[in-house]
Protein backbone atom coordinates (compact mmCIF):
# COMPACT_ATOMS: atom_id res chain seq x y z
CA UNK A 1 0.00 0.00 0.00
CA UNK A 2 2.85 2.39 0.86
CA UNK A 3 4.41 1.94 -2.60
CA UNK A 4 1.12 2.76 -4.34
CA UNK A 5 0.93 6.03 -2.40
CA UNK A 6 4.60 7.05 -2.26
CA UNK A 7 5.73 6.30 -5.82
CA UNK A 8 3.23 8.62 -7.57
CA UNK A 9 4.17 11.45 -5.19
CA UNK A 10 7.89 10.87 -5.83
CA UNK A 11 7.16 10.92 -9.57
CA UNK A 12 5.40 14.28 -9.26
CA UNK A 13 8.35 15.68 -7.29
CA UNK A 14 10.85 14.56 -9.93
CA UNK A 15 8.72 16.02 -12.71
CA UNK A 16 8.40 19.34 -10.90
CA UNK A 17 12.14 19.33 -10.20
CA UNK A 18 12.78 19.47 -13.95
CA UNK A 19 10.62 22.59 -14.15
CA UNK A 20 12.67 24.33 -11.47
CA UNK A 21 16.18 23.22 -12.42
CA UNK A 22 16.74 26.23 -14.70
CA UNK A 23 16.00 28.63 -11.86
CA UNK A 24 19.13 29.77 -10.01
CA UNK A 25 17.56 31.63 -7.07
CA UNK A 26 16.57 30.04 -3.79
CA UNK A 27 13.20 28.73 -2.70
CA UNK A 28 11.37 31.41 -0.69
CA UNK A 29 8.52 31.40 1.80
CA UNK A 30 7.79 35.09 1.07
CA UNK A 31 4.87 34.37 -1.30
CA UNK A 32 1.29 33.29 -0.66
CA UNK A 33 2.14 29.77 -1.83
CA UNK A 34 5.40 29.76 0.16
CA UNK A 35 3.65 27.76 2.89
CA UNK A 36 2.09 24.32 2.54
CA UNK A 37 -1.65 23.79 3.11
CA UNK A 38 -2.44 24.87 6.66
CA UNK A 39 -2.93 21.31 8.00
CA UNK A 40 0.74 20.47 7.26
CA UNK A 41 3.04 21.14 10.24
CA UNK A 42 6.76 21.90 10.03
CA UNK A 43 6.54 22.55 6.30
CA UNK A 44 8.98 25.50 6.14
CA UNK A 45 11.96 26.92 8.01
CA UNK A 46 13.02 30.51 8.70
CA UNK A 47 16.08 32.72 8.41
CA UNK A 48 18.21 33.58 11.43
CA UNK A 49 16.41 35.77 13.95
CA UNK A 50 12.90 35.28 12.56
CA UNK A 51 9.91 34.41 14.74
CA UNK A 52 6.57 33.08 13.55
CA UNK A 53 3.45 32.87 15.71
CA UNK A 54 0.57 30.70 14.57
CA UNK A 55 -2.95 29.73 15.57
CA UNK A 56 -4.87 26.87 13.98
CA UNK A 57 -8.41 25.71 14.58
CA UNK A 58 -9.14 22.21 13.36
CA UNK A 59 -12.52 20.50 13.29
CA UNK A 60 -13.02 16.83 12.47
CA UNK A 61 -16.31 14.98 12.07
CA UNK A 62 -17.14 11.28 12.19
CA UNK A 63 -20.51 9.77 11.32
CA UNK A 64 -21.49 6.10 11.35
CA UNK A 65 -19.23 3.08 11.53
CA UNK A 66 -17.02 0.97 9.30
CA UNK A 67 -16.04 -2.68 9.41
CA UNK A 68 -12.85 -2.90 7.39
CA UNK A 69 -13.85 -0.74 4.37
CA UNK A 70 -17.64 -1.24 4.52
CA UNK A 71 -20.41 0.53 6.41
CA UNK A 72 -21.86 -1.44 9.31
CA UNK A 73 -25.32 -0.89 10.81
CA UNK A 74 -26.23 -0.40 14.45
CA UNK A 75 -28.12 -3.70 14.40
CA UNK A 76 -25.01 -5.59 13.37
CA UNK A 77 -22.97 -3.87 16.08
CA UNK A 78 -25.56 -4.78 18.73
CA UNK A 79 -24.99 -8.47 17.99
CA UNK A 80 -21.68 -8.22 19.85
CA UNK A 81 -21.78 -4.93 21.76
CA UNK A 82 -24.24 -3.11 24.05
CA UNK A 83 -23.60 0.37 22.63
CA UNK A 84 -22.97 1.74 19.13
CA UNK A 85 -21.25 5.10 18.53
CA UNK A 86 -23.24 7.39 16.23
CA UNK A 87 -21.38 10.68 15.69
CA UNK A 88 -18.24 12.33 16.98
CA UNK A 89 -16.78 15.82 16.65
CA UNK A 90 -13.28 16.86 17.64
CA UNK A 91 -12.27 20.51 18.00
CA UNK A 92 -8.61 21.40 18.41
CA UNK A 93 -7.08 24.83 19.05
CA UNK A 94 -3.35 24.86 18.27
CA UNK A 95 -0.85 27.56 19.23
CA UNK A 96 2.64 27.46 17.77
CA UNK A 97 5.89 29.43 17.88
CA UNK A 98 8.80 29.05 15.46
CA UNK A 99 12.21 30.66 15.97
CA UNK A 100 15.37 30.39 13.89
CA UNK A 101 18.59 30.71 15.95
CA UNK A 102 20.50 30.25 12.68
CA UNK A 103 19.84 29.97 8.95
CA UNK A 104 20.16 26.19 9.24
CA UNK A 105 18.02 25.44 12.31
CA UNK A 106 14.42 26.44 13.08
CA UNK A 107 12.92 25.47 16.43
CA UNK A 108 9.19 24.91 16.87
CA UNK A 109 6.92 24.39 19.87
CA UNK A 110 3.20 23.64 19.59
CA UNK A 111 0.53 23.19 22.21
CA UNK A 112 -3.17 22.49 21.84
CA UNK A 113 -6.53 22.48 23.57
CA UNK A 114 -8.95 19.69 22.61
CA UNK A 115 -12.67 19.24 23.06
CA UNK A 116 -14.48 16.07 21.97
CA UNK A 117 -18.13 15.04 21.90
CA UNK A 118 -19.59 11.67 20.96
CA UNK A 119 -23.23 10.68 20.44
CA UNK A 120 -24.03 7.05 21.27
CA UNK A 121 -27.07 4.73 21.25
CA UNK A 122 -27.67 1.61 23.32
CA UNK A 123 -29.19 -1.58 21.98
CA UNK A 124 -32.35 -0.63 23.91
CA UNK A 125 -32.65 2.62 21.93
CA UNK A 126 -31.36 5.04 24.58
CA UNK A 127 -29.42 7.98 23.14
CA UNK A 128 -26.73 9.73 25.18
CA UNK A 129 -23.63 11.90 24.74
CA UNK A 130 -20.18 11.89 26.30
CA UNK A 131 -17.73 14.80 26.28
CA UNK A 132 -14.09 15.38 27.07
CA UNK A 133 -11.84 18.44 26.99
CA UNK A 134 -8.58 19.97 28.13
CA UNK A 135 -4.96 20.49 27.21
CA UNK A 136 -3.35 18.01 24.85
CA UNK A 137 0.25 16.91 24.45
CA UNK A 138 2.94 19.49 23.62
CA UNK A 139 5.34 18.95 20.74
CA UNK A 140 8.92 20.24 20.45
CA UNK A 141 10.71 19.94 17.14
CA UNK A 142 13.61 21.13 15.05
CA UNK A 143 13.65 21.79 11.31
CA UNK A 144 17.12 21.24 9.87
CA UNK A 145 17.87 22.74 6.45
CA UNK A 146 19.67 20.31 4.16
CA UNK A 147 19.73 22.28 0.91
CA UNK A 148 18.15 25.28 -0.82
CA UNK A 149 19.05 25.96 -4.46
CA UNK A 150 17.42 26.10 -7.89
CA UNK A 151 14.16 26.99 -6.13
CA UNK A 152 14.17 23.61 -4.44
CA UNK A 153 14.52 22.99 -0.72
CA UNK A 154 14.93 19.98 1.53
CA UNK A 155 14.85 19.87 5.31
CA UNK A 156 14.65 17.27 8.05
CA UNK A 157 12.02 17.22 10.81
CA UNK A 158 13.00 15.89 14.23
CA UNK A 159 10.79 16.24 17.28
CA UNK A 160 9.18 14.74 20.34
CA UNK A 161 5.70 14.91 21.88
CA UNK A 162 5.57 15.50 25.64
CA UNK A 163 2.70 13.63 27.37
CA UNK A 164 0.75 16.41 29.07
CA UNK A 165 -2.72 15.47 27.77
CA UNK A 166 -5.03 13.65 30.22
CA UNK A 167 -5.69 9.95 29.47
CA UNK A 168 -8.23 9.50 32.29
CA UNK A 169 -11.16 11.50 30.90
CA UNK A 170 -14.50 10.40 32.34
CA UNK A 171 -18.18 11.27 31.98
CA UNK A 172 -21.64 10.11 33.06
CA UNK A 173 -23.41 7.42 30.99
CA UNK A 174 -26.73 5.54 31.40
CA UNK A 175 -24.72 2.57 32.66
CA UNK A 176 -22.65 4.34 35.34
CA UNK A 177 -21.43 7.64 36.69
CA UNK A 178 -17.82 8.72 36.20
CA UNK A 179 -17.28 6.19 33.42
CA UNK A 180 -13.91 5.99 31.68
CA UNK A 181 -14.23 7.25 28.10
CA UNK A 182 -13.11 5.44 24.95
CA UNK A 183 -9.54 5.64 23.66
CA UNK A 184 -10.39 8.19 20.90
CA UNK A 185 -11.95 10.50 23.51
CA UNK A 186 -8.72 10.84 25.53
CA UNK A 187 -6.62 13.99 25.18
CA UNK A 188 -3.10 12.61 24.87
CA UNK A 189 -1.05 9.47 24.36
CA UNK A 190 0.46 9.22 27.83
CA UNK A 191 3.85 8.36 26.29
CA UNK A 192 6.87 10.25 24.97
CA UNK A 193 6.53 10.11 21.19
CA UNK A 194 9.53 10.94 18.96
CA UNK A 195 8.89 12.02 15.37
CA UNK A 196 11.24 11.98 12.39
CA UNK A 197 10.54 13.18 8.86
CA UNK A 198 11.67 14.79 5.65
CA UNK A 199 10.14 17.73 3.75
CA UNK A 200 10.78 18.69 0.12
CA UNK A 201 9.68 22.03 -1.42
CA UNK A 202 9.85 23.42 -4.94
CA UNK A 203 8.79 26.55 -6.83
CA UNK A 204 8.49 28.07 -10.27
CA UNK A 205 7.23 31.57 -11.09
CA UNK A 206 3.54 30.72 -10.67
CA UNK A 207 3.48 27.29 -9.04
CA UNK A 208 4.80 25.56 -5.95
CA UNK A 209 4.77 21.95 -4.79
CA UNK A 210 6.00 19.85 -1.94
CA UNK A 211 5.94 16.56 -0.10
CA UNK A 212 6.40 15.57 3.50
CA UNK A 213 6.83 12.16 5.09
CA UNK A 214 6.63 11.74 8.88
CA UNK A 215 6.84 8.81 11.29
CA UNK A 216 5.78 8.95 14.94
CA UNK A 217 6.65 6.10 17.29
CA UNK A 218 5.74 5.58 20.93
CA UNK A 219 8.13 4.96 23.80
CA UNK A 220 7.03 2.64 26.59
CA UNK A 221 3.59 2.19 28.12
CA UNK A 222 1.37 4.87 29.66
CA UNK A 223 -0.11 4.95 33.17
CA UNK A 224 -3.27 3.17 31.97
CA UNK A 225 -1.18 0.21 30.72
CA UNK A 226 -1.49 0.66 26.97
CA UNK A 227 0.41 2.27 24.10
CA UNK A 228 -1.12 3.96 21.06
CA UNK A 229 0.04 2.63 17.70
CA UNK A 230 2.89 4.13 15.69
CA UNK A 231 1.80 6.44 12.87
CA UNK A 232 3.19 6.95 9.38
CA UNK A 233 1.89 9.74 7.14
CA UNK A 234 2.87 11.21 3.81
CA UNK A 235 1.39 14.21 1.99
CA UNK A 236 2.05 15.76 -1.39
CA UNK A 237 0.65 19.10 -2.52
CA UNK A 238 0.66 21.61 -5.35
CA UNK A 239 -0.35 25.28 -5.35
CA UNK A 240 -0.89 28.02 -7.89
CA UNK A 241 0.02 31.63 -7.14
CA UNK A 242 -2.97 33.71 -8.22
CA UNK A 243 -1.44 37.04 -7.15
CA UNK A 244 0.97 38.48 -4.60
CA UNK A 245 -1.84 37.97 -2.08
CA UNK A 246 -3.63 34.71 -2.94
CA UNK A 247 -2.82 31.10 -3.73
CA UNK A 248 -4.91 27.96 -4.05
CA UNK A 249 -3.72 24.44 -3.30
CA UNK A 250 -4.69 20.81 -3.62
CA UNK A 251 -3.21 17.90 -1.71
CA UNK A 252 -3.19 14.13 -1.45
CA UNK A 253 -2.39 12.67 1.97
CA UNK A 254 -2.16 9.16 3.38
CA UNK A 255 -1.69 7.88 6.91
CA UNK A 256 -1.44 4.51 8.58
CA UNK A 257 -1.84 4.06 12.33
CA UNK A 258 -1.05 0.75 14.00
CA UNK A 259 -3.18 -0.97 16.66
CA UNK A 260 -3.15 -0.07 20.33
CA UNK A 261 -0.89 -2.36 22.37
CA UNK A 262 -2.18 -3.22 25.83
CA UNK A 263 -5.52 -2.58 27.52
CA UNK A 264 -7.08 0.06 29.79
CA UNK A 265 -8.55 -2.11 32.56
CA UNK A 266 -11.39 0.40 33.12
CA UNK A 267 -12.81 -0.22 29.65
CA UNK A 268 -15.06 -3.26 29.15
CA UNK A 269 -14.32 -4.51 25.59
CA UNK A 270 -17.86 -5.96 25.36
CA UNK A 271 -19.53 -2.61 26.04
CA UNK A 272 -18.82 -0.88 22.70
CA UNK A 273 -16.46 -1.29 19.74
CA UNK A 274 -14.21 1.64 20.73
CA UNK A 275 -13.52 0.00 24.13
CA UNK A 276 -11.90 -2.99 22.39
CA UNK A 277 -8.29 -2.46 21.22
CA UNK A 278 -8.84 -5.00 18.42
CA UNK A 279 -10.88 -2.16 16.89
CA UNK A 280 -7.94 0.24 16.59
CA UNK A 281 -5.49 1.11 13.85
CA UNK A 282 -6.48 2.33 10.40
CA UNK A 283 -5.27 3.63 7.05
CA UNK A 284 -6.80 6.53 5.16
CA UNK A 285 -6.34 8.55 1.97
CA UNK A 286 -7.57 12.18 1.88
CA UNK A 287 -7.95 14.78 -0.84
CA UNK A 288 -7.55 18.40 0.27
CA UNK A 289 -8.41 21.83 -1.13
CA UNK A 290 -6.97 24.96 0.45
CA UNK A 291 -6.15 28.63 0.12
CA UNK A 292 -3.49 30.97 1.54
CA UNK A 293 -3.84 34.75 1.82
CA UNK A 294 -0.67 36.77 2.48
CA UNK A 295 -0.36 40.48 3.19
CA UNK A 296 3.01 41.32 1.53
CA UNK A 297 3.31 44.98 2.55
CA UNK A 298 1.95 47.67 4.85
CA UNK A 299 1.40 47.63 8.60
CA UNK A 300 0.18 43.99 8.51
CA UNK A 301 3.03 42.73 6.34
CA UNK A 302 3.76 38.99 6.72
CA UNK A 303 0.32 38.21 8.17
CA UNK A 304 -1.23 35.07 6.67
CA UNK A 305 -4.73 33.65 6.72
CA UNK A 306 -5.33 30.12 5.50
CA UNK A 307 -8.03 27.45 5.26
CA UNK A 308 -8.19 23.86 4.06
CA UNK A 309 -10.85 21.17 3.66
CA UNK A 310 -9.88 17.48 3.59
CA UNK A 311 -12.24 14.74 2.45
CA UNK A 312 -11.51 11.03 2.96
CA UNK A 313 -11.58 9.04 -0.28
CA UNK A 314 -10.44 5.71 1.15
CA UNK A 315 -10.61 4.26 4.66
CA UNK A 316 -9.73 0.84 5.98
CA UNK A 317 -10.04 0.10 9.69
CA UNK A 318 -9.17 -2.83 11.90
CA UNK A 319 -12.39 -4.36 13.23
CA UNK A 320 -15.19 -1.82 13.77
CA UNK A 321 -14.48 1.91 14.06
CA UNK A 322 -16.14 5.24 13.37
CA UNK A 323 -16.15 6.60 9.82
CA UNK A 324 -14.27 9.86 9.25
CA UNK A 325 -16.28 12.24 7.05
CA UNK A 326 -14.61 15.68 6.97
CA UNK A 327 -11.75 17.75 8.39
CA UNK A 328 -11.50 21.55 8.18
CA UNK A 329 -8.55 23.65 9.33
CA UNK A 330 -8.35 27.44 9.67
CA UNK A 331 -5.13 29.26 10.49
CA UNK A 332 -3.47 32.61 11.19
CA UNK A 333 0.31 33.02 10.92
CA UNK A 334 2.44 36.09 11.59
CA UNK A 335 6.18 36.41 10.98
CA UNK A 336 8.42 38.93 12.76
CA UNK A 337 11.90 39.82 11.59
CA UNK A 338 11.42 38.69 8.00
CA UNK A 339 14.33 40.02 5.96
CA UNK A 340 13.07 39.55 2.39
Amino acid sequence: MYNRIILPIVGIILLCSNIAVAQENQWSSARPDGHAPISVMGDHYHKKGEFMFSYRYMLMWMNGNLQSTDDISNEDIYQNFMVAPQKMQMNMHMLGIMYAPSDRITLMVMGNYISNSMDLRTGMGVNFKTESGGLGDISLSSLIKIMNKNRQSLHGNVGISIPLGDIDQRDTTPMMNDAQLAYPMQLGSGTWDPTIGLTYLGQSEKFSWGAQSMYKFRLGENSENYTFGNRFNIVGWGAVKISDYFSFSTSLSYFNTQKIDGVDADLNPMMMPLFNTANSGRSQLDVGLGTNFLIPKGSLKNLRLAAEVKIPTYQKVNGIQMKNTLMVTFGVQYTIGHKE
